[in-house]
């Protein structure tokens, strides 16, 4: 069944639980995710962003959420640019998008945010935006300045009406550089702050635990991408040493290794955030 992402949210935040949201690329990985979910009987939410065909994730992800009608899933735009991005995705039949204009000043930020809540929520779409600066691959996320400040994340959410929040806590995007550390006293204030569910962007490298904790101060939504993709190739390499090369069908046992991979890495991350049995 695919729904809006913050309804998935407002469940998980109440029953202190967090939610995956894995980035897919391809049928490959929207078909993992779903299979991933259903044998554990958890919640999905989809990130897909960047430059993909956002017609061919909207038909592929409808096509597996009419094959498991008893799923609650959503399909979330990851990081859009700007309006016309949004209006693409939600014409694909995205549930949710989120506005990245977190790079931009405050007031900027909120106005840009707040346009796309109002189309959105017309045609029932929830809205995600961020606020404060996850760092990119190779950086070293320790800079006090770059984390959300909790009383301009309450004044933000008001001002714009938004579904839920992704905030800066000290993760970064990608691999990191250095130890990963989450300023979780930020988090509580900021989750007493504000009433809609909190995002964490990064994910991938943080630890197990850190996550765990995470989700326990408040965190409802964690995107992964990078362990994903990882896992993946890790199994595809591991295939590809230990497999004598038949043409016929070497490739799709190559592209089933990987998917297995991935596969097993989201389930683990699943089950890891509490979401086995919440359907």
């Amino acid at each position: 069944m695919l729904i809006d992402m913050k309804s998935i949210l407002i469940d998980a935040t109440k029953k202190g639980y967090g939610v995956v949201a894995p980035n897919v690329s391809d049928a490959y990985t929207i078909k993992a995710c779903f299979d991933a979910a259903n044998e554990i009987k958890a919640p999905l939410i989809i990130d897909a962003g960047g430059n993909l065909d956002y017609d061919f994730i909207g038909e592929t992800v409808r096509f597996y959420s009419n094959r498991y009608p008893q799923m609650p899933v959503a399909l979330n735009l990851d990081h859009g640019k700007n309006l016309d991005q949004v209006v693409v995705a939600i014409r694909a039949g995205f549930t949710s998008v989120m506005i990245d204009k977190s790079s931009c000043s405050f007031e900027e930020n909120v106005e840009a945010t707040a346009e796309v809540v109002k189309i959105a929520h017309k045609v029932g779409v929830s809205v995600e935006a961020e606020l404060g600066h996850v760092g990119r691959e190779g950086e070293e996320n320790n800079d006090q300045n770059v984390y959300t400040e909790p009383k301009e994340a309450a004044r933000f959410v008001e001002l714009t009406g938004v579904d839920c929040l992704a905030i800066a806590i000290g993760t970064s995007h990608g691999h990191y550089k250095g130890e990963p550390h989450l300023e979780l006293g930020i988090l509580d204030e900021i989750r007493k702050s504000v009433e809609v569910p909190l995002v964490l962007h990064g994910g991938s490298s943080t630890g197990d635990e850190n996550l765990q904790k995470a989700i326990k101060h408040g965190i409802s939504k964690i995107n992964i991408g990078t362990d994903l993709g990882d896992a993946g190739v890790s199994s595809l390499m591991k295939f590809i040493n230990e497999t004598d090369i038949n043409t016929r069908f070497y490739l799709s046992k190559a592209m089933d290794a990987t998917y297995i991979g991935w596969k097993e890495k989201l389930k683990h991350y699943l089950v890891t955030f509490g979401e086995e049995n919440r359907w």
